[in-house]
């Protein structure tokens, strides 16, 4: 599975992005599908994702400034970050989790996109 994300870029304090996931394949299962992010100097982090339950975690540092959305048909995954701020620059990555059949799970992850927020 193929994970491509697009849409990062610079922007000053207060604006907006909107990162944009498309995967290659449904999953036999999806458990998680949603977006982390890595700082400099910093380990990944949680963002935003989709549980199988249909609840989305959002980490409190984004919460009620970024919206997740999804396209299951077009197997597509987004993130509209606002009032972004200098500490929300981190290279951005899209994550797909779950079972390609009933006994090969599969963690995929793609290579990132650099969101930079100035001060």
């Amino acid at each position: 599975v193929q994970l491509q994300a697009s849409g990062g870029g610079l922007v000053e304090t207060g604006g907006s992005l909107r990162l944009s996931c498309v995967y290659s394949q449904t999953l036999f299962k999806t458990n998680t599908v949603g977006w982390y992010r890595q700082a400099p100097g910093k380990q990944r982090e949680l963002v935003a994702v989709y549980k199988n339950t249909g609840n989305v975690d959002y980490s409190v540092s984004v919460k009620g400034r970024f919206t997740i959305s999804r396209d299951v048909a077009k197997r597509t995954v987004s993130l509209q970050m606002s009032s972004l701020k200098p500490e929300d620059t981190a290279v951005y990555y899209c994550n797909l989790e779950g079972y390609l059949d009933p006994w090969n799970g599969i963690d995929a992850w793609g290579k990132g996109t650099q969101v930079t927020v100035s001060s």
